[in-house]
């Protein structure tokens, strides 16, 4: 045979195929809520202490807590979130983690 006449056999390729869909990884986010026991300057050191927030950042999370009630302070993977929740119960706020809509 000569090298004219030889062909080259079609690459087979594997196509995989999945029903299942997955759904990206949602963020979380912590919300931090009002209480009746914290004093705000204290929410707000919180704040700048464990986020490392500027002051004019912590303040407004702080209000919003305090005047609607609640608010997000950190957002990210589930894991980070549960984190930040639990270490800002430790400081002696009410914080939970869900994922954010």
């Amino acid at each position: 045979m000569s090298p004219a006449t030889l062909s080259l056999a079609p690459v087979e390729q594997e196509v995989t195929s999945t029903d299942e869909v997955v759904a990206p990884d949602v963020p979380w986010v912590t919300i931090v809520w009002n209480d009746p026991v914290n004093l705000m300057t204290y929410v707000t050191w919180v704040f700048e202490t464990y986020f490392g927030y500027a002051r004019p950042k912590a303040e407004k999370l702080m209000m919003d807590v305090h005047v609607k009630g609640r608010a997000v302070v950190s957002n990210g993977p589930r894991e980070s979130m549960e984190r930040d929740a639990e270490a800002l119960q430790g400081y002696g706020l009410w914080a939970t983690f869900e994922k954010d809509s």
